[in-house]
């Protein structure tokens, strides 16, 4: 396993990072628990979770990700070996059943209490705004259109205040934002600042793959000159980037399939990419994921590369990528799909 820290902190994690966004759902207990110990066993010591999970989001099955993690730690008595990260929702139809009153003072410490409870630990290493409040591009809008209608009230000192209180408190040690823009990033980073007492951003969990490498546009230099990490989520773009949907197959138990709403890299454009990305990493002995996570894993503003499975199998895999080494040739080949076909899945 390859380590770097995270940003601005002598906090080491590993290059990959396990996500567990299909436990309590596409996975039970026990299977999530296979799938800590293998990746732990491998090296890895970072993870990610979120009260909204698992995906999709639903009353019924409302945070049990964090319960399966909780129950792990409370089972191998190891919190001190991993380095934990979850989130806050923003305000969104989708999850009003959890909460819909934003990041208010309020709102966020019955948040990192109601994680800390499920989690059975006192103390989140990251601790991570899931989305904007405001109405802005994210989950796939291309770009930025104003909503007059969006009433947003500024209020990131007071967001910022209410985390800095809770890391006085030890109950969280750094902050990131995800699904963020410029803009945010920036804005986040100036309110710290100014006000010198306030938690500085160190991560931010955006989308990345080679079907969506909008994070070059804007958010790649803030990265690296204010050195802000980047925590890419689906590597794999759902899965797309494994091949599987290739030849039109439609895996039964995939993510696409049983939630067909998610059709974020399913676009006619997305399939074409991904075709010829296949036949590149076919003609240089790799599989489509060696080759996909492996790019990820070696741009420079990418802290640790976010990986998910349903399976011990694409568990496996997943975390081999990290030994796998990208020749001039495959990446010069990257770049010439991506030039052809930029960012078909936004």
């Amino acid at each position: 396993m390859i380590y770097t820290n995270l940003p601005h902190t002598d906090i080491e994690v590993s290059k990959l990072c396990l996500g567990t966004m299909t436990w309590g759902n596409q996975n039970n207990e026990e299977e999530g628990h296979q799938q800590m110990d293998y990746a732990v066993d491998q090296g890895i010591n970072f993870f990610d979770t979120a009260e909204m999970y698992p995906i999709p989001a639903h009353p019924d099955r409302l945070s049990l990700t964090e319960k399966i993690i909780g129950t792990w730690f409370k089972k191998n008595l190891n919190r001190d070996k991993i380095v934990l990260a979850s989130k806050i929702v923003g305000k969104g139809e989708a999850t009003k059943f959890i909460r819909d009153t934003g990041f208010t003072p309020e709102s966020i410490r019955n948040a990192v209490d109601g994680s800390l409870e499920r989690l059975q630990t006192d103390y989140i290493d990251l601790y991570q705004l899931h989305w904007p409040e405001r109405s802005t591009n994210y989950f796939g809008q291309r770009g930025y259109e104003h909503d007059v209608t969006d009433h947003w009230k500024d209020n990131i000192h007071e967001v910022l205040q209410t985390l800095q209180d809770l890391v006085c408190e030890g109950k969280i040690r750094h902050i990131g934002t995800s699904n963020e823009t410029p803009w945010g990033t920036m804005r986040y980073l100036m309110e710290s600042k100014v006000h010198a007492d306030l938690p500085r951003t160190i991560t931010i969990q955006n989308p990345y793959n080679l079907l969506n490498r909008l994070f070059e546009v804007g958010l790649s230099e803030i990265a690296i000159r204010e050195k802000v990490g980047l925590l890419p989520y689906s590597p794999l773009g759902f899965g797309t980037l494994t091949g599987k949907f290739l030849g039109g197959m439609r895996p039964a138990t995939s993510r696409i399939v049983l939630y067909p709403q998610y059709d974020r890299y399913s676009g006619e454009n997305a399939v074409r990419a991904t075709e010829r990305y296949n036949e590149l990493a076919r003609s240089h002995d790799l599989t489509l994921t060696q080759m996909a996570l492996a790019f990820v894993n070696t741009r420079p503003f990418v802290t640790s590369n976010i990986i998910g499975a349903t399976s011990l199998q694409q568990l496996k895999e997943n975390i081999a990528s990290i030994e796998v080494k990208l020749s001039d040739e495959v990446v010069q080949g990257i770049e010439e799909i991506h030039n052809a076909i930029p960012n078909p899945s936004p």
